[in-house]
């Protein structure tokens, strides 16, 4: 698909352009504005693009905490925080206004003395686990990817969906929370409603 760009905007894309190649020179366009926190933090390879107002929040001590893959491209507004490991495969598509986490503030998984909501929320000890994201995965506007979730290769999340557990390889998952509701079958070349037998039978991409 072409795009057509008004005059205002050829001229800020032609803006965030200059600056890509200044201070990001493996992106093909970030563009402004562009917010990111902890700079040190963030791996990528080439061909990355974002939309307006992304945001990255990273820990920001040298390490790095965000990996994103070639090729990945994301919409408005998408907004990570990455404080132990965000990892997203190669040629990756978002839309806009997503959020993905690996961290929370306090712990509410029973595994251990919960947070208890007479505490201060921001003053709860931040909780982190790893979020990875494979490679040719599609994220649907207005999605919540939260910690120590796994989203597997060749998946489709649709929008508004808030994703709290693994997602298998090739499927379409949908909903609050996010439940798979097709699987990709290599054989039928389809993406049929989903059962124990597809879900179990992996293809690789």
């Amino acid at each position: 698909m072409r795009n057509h760009y008004s005059i205002t905007e050829f001229l800020t894309t032609a803006y965030s352009l200059v600056l890509t190649k200044l201070f990001y020179k493996k992106a093909r366009l970030i563009r402004r504005p562009f917010y990111i926190r902890g700079k040190s933090g963030l791996q990528f390879d080439e061909g990355l693009t974002t939309g307006h107002g992304c945001r990255y929040d990273l820990i920001g001590n040298k390490s790095k905490t965000l990996y994103i893959g070639k090729n990945c491209e994301m919409g408005d507004n998408v907004h990570i925080v990455a404080y132990e490991k965000v990892q997203i495969g190669d040629n990756c598509l978002m839309a806009s206004k997503i959020f993905i986490s690996d961290t929370n503030h306090g712990d509410y998984s029973n595994r251990s003395e919960d947070s208890s909501p007479t505490s201060v929320p921001k003053d709860r000890p931040l909780i982190t686990k790893p979020v990875s994201i494979g490679s040719n995965v599609w994220i649907g506007e207005n999605v919540c990817v939260l910690l120590g979730v796994t989203i597997g290769h060749g998946s489709i999340i649709g929008a508004n969906s808030v994703v709290n557990r693994d997602i298998p390889d090739n499927c379409i998952a949908v909903g609050s929370p996010a439940k798979v509701i097709k699987s990709y079958n290599f054989v039928s070349k389809r993406w049929e409603k989903i059962s124990s037998e597809n879900i179990t039978n992996k293809q690789p991409l």
